[in-house]
């Protein structure tokens, strides 16, 4: 059996799963409210100790806007991000949390709206020709359709809370590029992720300094720790499914709430 055979058995359920890239919602601020919005990197999925009342939604107590709450105590916090989230759906589900009292906003949006776990999916199931199609397409979309859309979230964010301090996160690099991985994707297919991840940081920090937003990157903070480093951050295709490529307990506390923690 191939190694790429292989890998593809080992992981389709997986996968299956990982579909739903978790995307955070609010969490409510700190001198006035504290509101967290957004998607799986902004819930905590894969950082595992989930809210009992998170459902789906995975909101972990181990994510950094529940890890900054809990250091700083807000005058309120609205903890409100949920694995899955498109800016659309930030946009209409999340913006309740908000008001003119929300003194912090976070935020994590723009991963699922350009089909980030179809394109992982692609990538470990099908051949590497396949893999970087469905990352170039991804790559069309963020800089063709994903601008109007965070557009459109950042000026929602700004109506509802007109003075808050908003916090965009980026998203990390996936892979170490001539790391300790002996088996998976290709260097090439890694090489082509990355550089797909930094287009979209690109476009999302853009797009916040057009709303007068403050991006904060997590590449420098997850650099050495990327999937074959040997060192990971972030967990590979794993079991359960939706943990894969979501960043574990200490990629939340050693990576996304410094990054978060330094512009706050």
């Amino acid at each position: 059996m191939s190694v790429r055979r292989f890998w593809a058995s080992a992981s389709t359920l997986l996968l299956a799963a990982a579909a739903a890239l978790g995307m955070a919602q609010p969490a409510s601020a700190a001198a006035g409210g504290y509101v967290a919005l957004g998607d799986s990197y902004s819930s905590g999925v894969g950082a595992g100790s989930y809210l009992s009342d998170s459902g789906d939604c995975r909101r972990s107590t181990n994510a950094y806007p529940y890890l900054w709450a809990a250091a700083n105590s807000p005058s309120s916090f609205a903890f409100v991000a949920c694995s899955g989230a498109t800016t659309s759906t930030v946009k209409s589900g999340q913006l309740g949390s908000l008001s003119s009292s929300t003194s912090l906003v976070s935020v994590t949006a723009g991963g699922n709206d350009v089909g980030f776990a179809d394109v992982m999916q692609d990538c470990v199931l099908s051949s590497e020709a396949t893999c970087i199609a469905s990352v170039n397409s991804a790559v069309g979309q963020m800089n063709n359709t994903l601008p109007s859309a965070l557009s459109s979230l950042y000026s929602s964010i700004h109506s509802k809370a007109p003075t808050a301090h908003v916090v965009v996160l980026g998203y990390p690099r996936f892979y170490k590029i001539g790391g300790s991985c002996i088996a998976g994707l290709t260097e090439k297919e890694r090489t082509t992720i990355n550089n797909a991840s930094d287009v979209l940081n690109g476009v999302i920090a853009k797009q916040a300094a057009n709303a007068g937003f403050t991006f904060s990157s997590v590449v420098d903070e997850f650099t050495g720790h990327e999937l074959c480093s040997g060192d990971a951050w972030l967990h590979s295709v794993s079991i359960p499914v939706y943990n894969s490529y979501h960043p574990k307990a200490v990629g939340q506390s050693n990576g996304y709430l410094p990054a978060f923690r330094s512009v706050a």
